[in-house]
């Protein structure tokens, strides 16, 4: 059990038959009236976020969670295929349950994949991946690496706005938090 004078950011409870994670918190103590605590929690199950207070005292159950490092392997129908490195085990995941980190999947990529009662739930990937880009406009003369930006499709069908000198083949690290372009990465 985990008391509400326990929680701290990263902090996983279970309400309502759901695991969450603490988001932010804010122990507030009025001058009249009892302590209570202000939550934001993010549903590990759907992504969604919950604004929930909490009364001082209470205490919540912690849910079955576990990380494992995994590489993503391959893609097959819907489901994202995962290898554990030390077991060898491999599993599936619906692409919906990634969400955004479908993005980012490439062939040997290393992700944590979310497990809540021995049922894998998501991955996380890494902050930032390097892809290669597949479909651009050619650059033209003249053209700066501080000028405007043009899109590109890279390898994950994953489009971002690249400086315009960049050209088809070239490899860029993306950071996965924003979905932008940081740098060119030298090959």
């Amino acid at each position: 059990m985990v008391e509400l004078s326990d929680f701290r950011k990263g902090t996983k409870v279970l309400i309502d038959g759901n695991p969450y994670v603490v988001v932010d918190f804010q122990h507030v103590k009025p001058g009249k009236g009892n302590q209570f605590t202000r939550t934001k929690l993010k549903n590990l199950l759907t992504g969604s976020n919950l604004e929930r207070t909490f009364k001082s005292g209470e205490k919540f159950e912690i849910p079955d969670v576990a990380n494992r490092e995994m590489s993503f392997l391959y893609k097959e129908g819907t489901q994202y295929m995962f290898m554990d490195k030390a077991s060898y085990d491999q599993i599936g995941i619906e692409g919906g349950d990634l969400g955004e980190a479908t993005l980012y999947l490439t062939e040997n990529l290393e992700c944590t994949v979310l497990f809540f009662n021995g049922k894998a739930i998501g991955a996380d990937v890494p902050r930032s991946v390097n892809l290669k880009i597949t479909r651009t406009d050619p650059g033209l003369k003249g053209n700066s690496v501080s000028g405007g930006g043009k899109p590109a499709t890279l390898e994950t069908g994953h489009v971002v706005s690249v400086p315009l000198h960049l050209n088809e083949g070239d490899v860029i690290r993306v950071d996965t938090d924003t979905g932008k372009y940081i740098e060119r990465v030298s090959s």
